[in-house]
């Protein structure tokens, strides 16, 4: 896969989610517990007008945590114009970003998820394609992945299954389940969880808590 290519497509589809919502869409609770979905459009921005300096720098500032750093810098964000956000995501759809830790992957994998932190709760099916998701799963149970998406031991003897094409990982207690929602699941979205079957799901749904 061009990841470089993938990400850029993605961001674009991003814009074009985002620019379909009313203000009350908008407004509403996504599947990331600190923000609404306008608030992970100013996430998904983030990167195109806040440097790499300002970043760590507003990390000092939050005592050393990236993600307060970058939760706050995404509520400052939203507070743009939609237009001007989903602009930013289009113009810049194939540049590429510092994403230290967990490298150009993680970038790609942070917008799959994102748009499905928005669209499952508003109830609509805007979704990146099949192969995406097969490359995020392939991402997910790696050591870089461990750097903030998928703790230390949340997968260990947990077999992961995908039912909507030829993907699995692992040995143990089964997880079976549609690609994104495996992906979702993985990364720590519990309401995910619904859409999977097998033993290890009880398992899976004790370590996200």
């Amino acid at each position: 896969m061009d990841v470089t290519a993938r990400t850029a497509a993605n961001r674009r589809l991003l814009a074009d989610f985002f620019d379909s919502l009313d203000e009350g869409q908008l407004e509403a609770q996504s599947l990331c517990s600190a923000w609404t979905v306008r608030e992970v459009l100013g996430h998904s921005a983030m990167p195109f007008s806040v440097g790499i300096g300002r970043l760590l720098w507003r990390t000092l500032l939050a005592g050393g945590s990236i993600d307060r750093a970058a939760a706050s810098i995404a509520e400052e964000q939203a507070q743009r114009p939609v237009a001007e956000l989903t602009g930013l995501l289009r113009t810049y759809a194939e540049k590429r970003v510092p994403a230290p830790g967990v490298g150009p992957m993680g970038q790609f994998t942070d917008h799959c998820i994102h748009l499905r932190d928005c669209a499952r709760p508003l109830g609509l099916d805007a979704d990146v394609p099949l192969e995406d998701w097969r490359e995020v799963l392939d991402w997910l149970p790696t050591k870089q992945a461990s750097l903030g998406v998928v703790p230390k031991g949340r997968l260990d003897g947990l077999a992961l299954r995908a039912t909507d094409q030829d993907w699995s990982w692992g040995s143990g207690e089964d997880v079976a389940g549609a690609s994104e929602a495996l992906a979702m699941a993985l990364s720590g979205r519990s309401v995910a969880l619904a859409d999977l079957d097998g033993p290890g799901v009880a398992t899976l749904r004790e370590r996200l808590g």
